[in-house]
This record gives C-alpha cells, sequence and structure tokens, in this order.
C-alpha cells in the first residue's frame, strides 16, 4: 500500500469525514455578518478554535480543510493550529486553488486558477503539516452549461493540479462542483455531472496521477433549487450512486461529497441512504463546511465566549453525520434542541 493511500485511508476510516474549515477570509465574513459577528482575524480564529479542540475531532473528524490564513495561525494556548489539529488525531489539509474566475471565452462559467507558483506553496504548505489538498471546480447548470469548454479546461486544471500534489507527498481531493443553482432536474444533474466527472478522470489518467491516492469530493444528485420536483433521500442516494458507479474508477479509494447548500439535515439523510444502498467498493462519507458548522456558527453568535457550548453543538452535527457515513443516522437521533 502506498503512502498516499494510506493517508487518504485514514483520512475516510470507520465513518471519519472531512470537516471543510477552508472558507477564504470573505466567504468566512459573509458567514459571520449573518450572524452578526464581526470578521476579523480574532473571530474567525476564534470559532476554528472551538470546533478544533471539540471532543468529536477524535470520534469523527478524520481531516480538516483549512484556509491560508488558518493553517498559519496560533491558538490561544500558543500551539499552532496544525499542531492542535493533529493532537486531536486529524490530518492536515489545506485549500490551494485561488478561486474562481470569469471564463474566458464562455462569460458565464468559471474557471478555477492557482496554478501559478503552486509547486512552491506546496512545499511551505507540507512543512507546515499539511498531507492532503483541495482545488474547487466549478459548473453552472442551464440548458448551454456547462460547456464542452469548461468541462475540459476545469478537468485540465484539476489533472494538473493533483499531479502536482502526489509531487509534493500529498493526498489531491479532486472536487468537481455541479451547482444547485437552477430550475434543472435530478435526471439533468444527473447527465451533467456524470459527464463532469467522466472528463476528470480522462485527464487524471492522461496526467498519470496515481487514483489510489486521490479522494473525489463532488456533488450528491438533486434538483436545482428552484426546481418544482422534489426528489426524496432514497431518490437522490439511487441517483447519486447511479452516477458514480458509471464515472469514478475502481482504483479511487473513498468519495467524500460536499453538502452544496443542502441544508444540515438534508446532507445527514441523504448521505445515510447513499450508504445504506451503497453496494460499491468505495467508502462514501462526508467534507461538509455549513452542513457541520452552521448550527454551531449559530449558537456561538449569541455568546462568543461559551466554548463549551458551542462545541456541544458541533458535536451533535459531527456524530450524526459520522452515524450517517456508516448508514447508522436516524431522525429520531435528532435533538431538536
Amino acid at each position: 500500500m502506498s503512502e498516499l493511500n494510506k493517508i487518504a485511508l485514514q483520512i475516510l476510516s470507520k465513518g471519519m469525514g472531512i470537516l471543510a474549515a477552508d472558507e477564504s477570509n470573505a466567504t468566512m465574513t459573509k458567514r459571520l455578518e449573518s450572524v452578526n459577528v464581526h470578521s476579523n482575524e480574532t473571530n474567525r480564529l476564534k470559532f476554528r478554535e472551538a470546533l478544533f479542540s471539540s471532543i468529536s475531532m477524535k470520534e469523527c473528524i478524520g481531516g480538516v480543510i483549512l484556509y491560508d490564513e488558518t493553517i498559519k495561525q496560533k491558538t490561544s494556548s500558543g500551539k499552532t493550529i496544525p499542531e492542535l489539529i493533529k493532537l486531536n488525531g486529524s490530518l492536515i489539509g489545506i485549500k490551494v486553488d485561488t478561486g474562481a474566475k470569469v471564463l474566458a471565452g464562455s462569460k458565464e462559467e468559471k474557471i478555477t486558477e492557482g496554478l501559478d507558483g503552486l509547486r512552491e506553496r506546496l512545499k511551505e504548505y507540507y512543512n507546515l503539516g499539511a498531507r492532503f489538498t483541495k482545488w474547487r471546480g466549478v459548473y453552472c447548470i442551464s440548458d448551454k452549461y456547462p460547456s464542452k469548454l469548461s468541462i475540459s479546461a476545469n478537468a485540465h486544471a484539476l489533472a494538473r493540479y493533483a499531479a502536482l500534489v502526489q509531487d509534493a507527498g500529498m493526498v489531491p481531493i479532486i472536487e468537481p462542483e455541479v451547482l444547485m443553482d437552477g430550475d434543472h432536474s435530478a435526471e439533468v444533474c444527473l447527465n451533467k455531472t456524470s459527464e463532469v466527472i467522466k472528463r476528470c478522470y480522462e485527464e487524471l489518467e492522461l496526467n498519470k496521477v496515481n487514483l489510489k491516492g486521490t479522494l473525489l469530493k463532488p456533488n450528491m444528485i438533486l434538483p436545482g433549487t428552484k426546481s418544482k420536483k422534489k426528489i426524496s433521500s432514497e431518490e437522490v442516494a439511487e441517483l447519486t450512486l447511479e452516477c458514480l458507479k458509471n464515472s469514478v474508477p475502481s482504483e479511487v479509494p473513498g468519495i467524500a461529497f460536499l453538502s452544496g447548500g443542502q441544508s444540515e439535515l438534508e446532507a445527514t439523510a441523504n448521505l445515510n441512504q447513499i450508504n445504506i444502498k451503497n453496494k460499491t467498493n468505495f467508502i462514501m462519507t462526508y467534507s461538509y463546511g455549513r452542513a457541520l458548522q452552521q448550527s454551531a456558527l449559530k449558537f456561538w453568535s449569541k455568546d462568543i465566549k461559551n466554548i463549551i457550548g458551542t462545541q456541544e453543538v458541533f458535536d451533535h452535527r459531527a456524530k450524526m453525520c459520522t452515524l450517517a457515513a456508516q448508514g447508522k443516522w436516524s431522525t429520531n437521533l435528532e435533538n431538536p434542541e
């Protein structure tokens, strides 16, 4: 077993999932301002430190994806953030793309940038303790989109990123996110997502990426947010599994879903059904941002000194997600308080 494959499996073992705490400062500012907390470096650190010090880090979280600011911060006890995360048994990840920009040739779509200087940044992040990375390609759905240009350009960037990451001794997370925005059906989402993922793996193969040392972070198959036709968790699971069975090579050790705008309960229920119905060899777990943090953030915003209470709210959500990653969750385990 290669070292990269060991790292990938360690992140996802025993129902463990990934805490995506890699929000850029601009995104984190929106999140904090939405709960009336001023966004500055101190407050961003205070909230994240509360999560990283929680009990569920040892029991539920196999890896944490950080942002550039966070991986370089020190905690209130004087430890670095990577030291705190390692102490709690999780592996350190880092977002390495520099964001989605307008795609030349298709102004309605985006291309993710960040390849320039990436080799040097990866060395720095490795020395800071990172052992896995994340790069997000983003695709919109409509009658015309995603275009062949968007699918091809983002797949190429993801593959170049992955090759560089493996050269640096880290596991790349491949994140092609087909957005929920729109009035499309779940069937349209299935077709478009399948096309996107297949193209990604064609490029990864061309770039000689070792798939056993990678993880996939896809969207679930869902109707658009403006679609009149809603579907059940069972249908979400069936369509998502159909997509992945037909699109993802068997060498990939694990799939960690993004929540993509789902509520905490939706993301948990859908993941649970996916695992109940999963007959593949893929480990299927979570890599959630808002769907792990939102309730904790709302609680914390009422009194940012109440760290223990904040951790209890976060621990509950993490435990529910980890049960769902094993197909063991049910609604009666949820605490309505």
